[in-house]
């Protein structure tokens, strides 16, 4: 089975592929770039191969780097992982996220009455759901919520902008900036999307100085020593189905 995670920056992917890391004194893979300067970091692990991509900050980057990869080498999933913001209470800084649907949070359009996104001006979709099978072993093999995780162009940084998103995602357990463009290049490669999200602040009013970035990242570096195994065994099944 061959995995692609696609990661904003190299901060990031450094701690995805850590957490892959068997032994701490393993050498680090060499990076390689694809087209367009996007970093690769190769790890492989029994019965399963990953490729962390460095894809860049937002859905459009993640989008690109994503097709990129996708078109030059075959993969099997796709997964869209690093840092968030998380909806207190239910996901505080230093725990994890698994999205049990990626959506679309603020692509569509204001209008008098609301909030519309592209699925109800009649656009297209807002909303990709990883394998419910899948995104449930994840969550419970790293600890994670298994909620909602929400794709903004522009990050969340007050109260009202922070109300306004839990209105209309009740359920939702995290912001982050990449997820759906990940998953719009996974879907048109017809391959499964998951999303995992390790949390750095709250979502609402900006406070640079409450970021738990460093917690964050090491969630994350603990979160795919968790998930490298659940991902082999899942592969491992579906390849014999």
């Amino acid at each position: 089975m061959r995995v692609l995670v696609v990661t904003a920056v190299a901060a990031e992917a450094d701690s995805v592929v850590a957490g892959l890391t068997p032994h701490p004194d393993t050498p680090g893979p060499e990076p390689r770039t694809l087209p367009g300067g996007f970093p690769v970091l190769r790890r492989d692990l029994p019965g399963i191969a990953f490729d962390t991509l460095v894809a860049g900050v937002g859905p459009a980057a993640a989008a690109a780097a994503a097709a990129t990869a996708l078109a030059l080498a075959a993969y099997d999933l796709v997964v869209s992982a690093g840092i968030g913001g998380g909806f207190l209470p239910a996901a505080p800084p230093g725990s994890l996220v698994v999205a049990d649907a990626i959506v679309a949070a603020d692509l569509g359009a204001e209008t008098p009455e609301g909030f519309l996104d592209v699925a109800a001006l009649g656009f297209g979709h807002s909303v990709h759901l990883p394998p419910a099978e899948l995104a449930a072993l994840a969550a419970e093999a790293t600890g994670a919520l298994l909620a909602p995780v929400l794709t903004v162009s522009t990050v969340t940084g007050t109260a009202a902008r922070a109300a306004a998103l839990a209105a209309r995602h009740p359920m939702a357990g995290a912001e982050a900036m990449e997820g759906f463009g990940v998953a719009e290049a996974a879907a048109a490669h017809g391959l499964s999307v998951l999303e995992i999200r390790a949390v750095s602040n709250a979502v609402g009013p900006r406070d640079r100085a409450a970021w738990r970035i460093g917690d964050a990242l090491a969630a994350l570096c603990d979160g795919f020593r968790a998930l490298g195994p659940v991902l082999a065994n899942w592969g491992e099944r579906h390849e014999h189905r």
